[in-house]
């Protein structure tokens, strides 16, 4: 008998083939909210753009607004962002929105950018980004200004990833990545240790 015959923990294809499917509407739906309006984009351009069909977004998220709730969380994408010990984390912070520039094209912390552009539902961007990314990272800091420190700290990378990714800053670009991490991850890091 081989593993698969045993019982190897692989979920159903048809199961990849959701998780698949939702990933990429996920995706979707953060490609256009970094260049559309909320009220500007609909099902339909999610769909297209994820390879789906309208009826299956509905399927998996019930509404536009669900979708959008969903999208506007930033949970899972601050774990990878604070996923290094608190002495390495400067570096760590810069690489990862380095790398996701460079390796994805895109980093999902920096949505909190267009929140201007999504009018009530960017008060939630806005609420989800504070207490998720900032208020998170001031709950590992020491010290009374750890709140301060923290936002500067994602200040700092934030903009690091604007200039990369948004305003794409030639310079920025082109340097090696481990070039610009040892030149700006120690600004990052001193906020970080107070």
């Amino acid at each position: 008998m081989t593993t698969a015959q045993v019982g190897e923990e692989r979920p159903p294809a048809g199961r990849r083939d959701a998780e698949a499917s939702k990933a990429a509407i996920v995706r979707a739906t953060r490609h256009l909210l970094a260049r559309h309006a909320h009220a500007d984009i609909t099902l339909k351009a999610v769909a297209e753009r994820a390879g789906v069909s309208p009826p299956l977004i509905l399927k998996y998220f019930g509404n536009k607004d669900a979708l959008f709730t969903s999208v506007m969380d930033f949970e899972a994408d601050v774990d990878a962002l604070l996923d290094a010990p608190l002495e390495e984390l400067g570096r760590h912070m810069v690489r990862s929105v380095l790398a996701g520039q460079a390796e994805r094209g895109a980093d999902p912390i920096l949505r909190i950018v267009f929140a201007p552009l999504h009018g009530e539902q960017g008060e939630i961007l806005r609420a989800n980004f504070r207490t998720q990314v900032s208020e998170r990272l001031a709950a590992r800091l020491p010290g009374a200004d750890a709140g301060l420190r923290a936002e500067l700290a994602v200040s700092a990378v934030v903009g690091l990833g604007v200039m990369y990714g948004i305003a794409r800053g030639p310079q920025v670009r082109a340097a090696d990545i481990d070039d610009v991490v040892e030149r700006y991850a120690p600004a990052v890091q001193a906020q970080l240790n107070g």
